[in-house]
């Protein structure tokens, strides 16, 4: 947690109007954190190119003088921190911006404050200008001295450049909102505040507004380290100040905000007057502070992909900062754990499914409907995303799902290009034909039987939700209704989609021709989710969603407990045990996924 206790904001006005977010488990957010640590390390070590002589910030030559804190531990100090709307600060004289002299201060100590625990903290209110009030900025300074000592010679009392340290930081903190401009396409009317649509009219959809945090802590290094000029590895080469003589250093300052959770910044307007501040101040180790370091040298590189991904980076990070306050550290660190399993079952899922589709030979058992309705179902979530401006590398990783959906169309239906009718006499036309595979055998009925039962429930369904939505939902245009109906609805109601295959299967009293690899893997993120969707806090109806795809895949198990191995059955790769007959030793080929596989070692 926080070295600074919370403090609840003023609530936020009511016009100020985020885009929701959808619930996302810890699971979910600790692979993605994981994979963004991993891409970063390995950018910044290509970026690098190898081992270079580090200067240590200064530009200069390594040197072998090693320097010295010019803080001992021991040592009085006093504590300084101005407020200013300034970001270079030049006005000591005026004690009115001065909200904090703390005195008697002990460099390294633990157990000094209230509490003993090293923590010393000031409660104030800041009166906000009318420059603050319209997205100005304002800027604490920070200033360390040795007891006695003033932070500057323009003050009364003795003053020490070389006893005088100081840090700057941005309080504020700028985010986007986005105004939602939708309406109820019948009546007209729409929830968004009527200011918020004037103020759209002239400052676009799209606005950057100033936020306030009531939490603050700053951080003094404890740490006598002997380092040497030019050889401080990095992050700490930016943060550690030398001297001209380079026998010397400053003791490094930390200005600590990386527990101020985006949920408790409260937006600044006109009808904001003053905020509440609470100042905290108490040591920290080197070994924190190289955490902290870290954490802020990756979000320099995540800016890099856009301001978009970098907001959508910083969500994931604080729902795990969440996690980490409030679940139990003996789950959380199981979390991490079972993350990574969660990470290597979703690349082996889509490893064998490929694989599987590459090598298949008969369509036989396969619903070939459900595939193309996949391929719908990509396109719709393509659409949708674009038309609510998701960032880039969002659309690019549904525009690949797209693409591996519209692969595995030219491998259960023959694709070919009719240049003698064409559209519109100038573009030729894409010919889809079943495969001889398919048309010849019995699954093609029981495909057309399944979708002919299915359609009696999905249609009235899908008629039912889109009169919900038209009476109910707000959209941008018909075409966002349409998109935002359908989307809605797939992610309700998509799950029966997987039920023809179920119907084939049992008309044909046979699982072999099934993926099951493939569905093992899926099967298996997927018990990893629900397990918790207990443990973290979501809404029901959203753990009630997480049980769905179990309950079919737990009807595939019960499918193939019933339906026994047969040599005259089919396996995924087309063959059957009639097929693995060589010079009258006939070994049946097992029809699941303990048939031989040449990749079976590969896994």
């Amino acid at each position: 947690m926080s070295e600074a206790q919370s403090v609840q904001p003023a609530q936020a006005p009511a016009n100020n109007e985020q885009p929701q977010q959808q619930p996302q488990s810890t699971l979910q957010v600790i692979s993605g954190i994981v994979f963004r640590v991993m891409f970063m390390w390995m950018m910044m070590s290509w970026l690098r190119g190898g081992n270079k002589t580090d200067t240590g910030g200064s530009g200069k030559p390594g040197s072998t003088i090693a320097a010295r804190n010019l803080l001992k531990f021991g040592d009085a100090v006093d504590l300084w921190v101005f407020l200013s709307e300034k970001e270079t600060f030049t006005e000591f004289t005026d004690m009115s911006h001065l909200y904090w002299h703390q005195t008697e201060l002990t460099y390294g100590a633990w157990y000094d404050g209230p509490d003993k625990d090293g923590t010393f903290t000031e409660n104030t209110t800041v009166v906000l200008s009318k420059n603050i009030q319209n997205n100005g900025s304002v800027y604490m300074h920070i200033y360390f001295t040795k007891e006695g000592y003033v932070p500057h010679p323009s003050m009364e009392g003795d003053y020490s450049e070389k006893y005088t340290f100081e840090a700057h930081k941005r309080l504020n903190k700028y985010k986007k909102r986005v105004i939602k401009k939708t309406q109820n396409l019948l009546t007209g009317k729409t929830e968004t505040d009527p200011d918020l649509l004037k103020r759209a009219e002239t400052h676009g959809l799209k606005e950057t507004i100033s936020h306030w945090h009531p939490n603050i802590t700053i951080n003094l290094v404890a740490d006598e380290t002997a380092w040497v000029q030019g050889t401080v590895p990095q992050p700490l080469d930016k943060l550690i100040k030398f001297d001209k003589t380079a026998m010397n250093y400053e003791p490094i300052i930390h200005v600590n905000d990386y527990w101020n959770l985006l949920r408790d910044f409260q937006p600044i307007n006109d009808t904001v007057k003053e905020v509440n501040f609470r100042i905290t101040y108490q040591p920290i180790s080197m070994f924190k502070l190289q955490m902290y370091a870290s954490q802020s040298m990756q979000n320099q590189w995540m800016s890099v992909l856009g301001e978009d991904y970098n907001d959508e980076s910083e969500q994931d990070k604080d729902s795990l900062k969440e996690a980490m306050v409030e679940t139990n550290p003996y789950l959380l660190g199981l979390t991490v754990v079972v993350s990574i399993v969660h990470s290597v079952f979703e690349f082996l899922a889509f490893k064998n499914d490929i694989q599987f589709w590459n090598s298949r030979k008969s369509l036989e058992g396969l619903s070939v409907r459900s595939i193309c309705f996949g391929v719908f179902q990509s396109v719709i979530v393509l659409l949708y995303i674009m038309d609510n401006e998701a960032n880039f590398v969002v659309k690019v990783s549904v525009f690949i799902g797209c693409l591996i959906d519209a692969w595995k169309i030219t491998k259960v239906m023959s694709v070919t290009i009719d240049r003698e009718n064409k559209f519109l006499g100038i573009i030729p036309k894409i010919k889809f034909t079943d495969k001889s595979t398919y048309v010849e055998s019995e699954t093609k009925q029981y495909d057309q039987l399944a979708f002919k039962y299915l359609g009696m429930i999905f249609f009235p369904l899908l008629a039912a939700y889109s009169v919900y939505s038209l009476l109910y939902d707000e959209h941008k245009g018909f075409y966002s209704y349409v998109l935002g109906m359908l989307y809605g609805f797939l992610l309700t109601f998509g799950f029966i989609m997987m039920t023809p295959q179920l119907f084939i299967n049992y008309k044909m009293k046979s699982v072999a021709h099934l993926p099951w690899r493939m569905l093992t893997y899926k099967a298996l993120n997927t018990f990893i989710d629900d397990i918790f969707a207990f443990v973290i806090k979501m809404p029901t109806m959203y753990r009630i969603g997480c049980f769905r795809d179990d309950i079919v895949f737990f009807i595939y198990l019960y499918q193939r407990y019933v339906y026994r191995v047969g040599p005259k059955r089919v396996n995924e790769f087309g063959t059957s045990g009639e097929d693995h007959t060589v010079n009258g030793d006939a070994t049946p080929a097992v029809e699941s996924s303990e048939a031989e596989q040449p990749d079976k070692k590969n896994d």
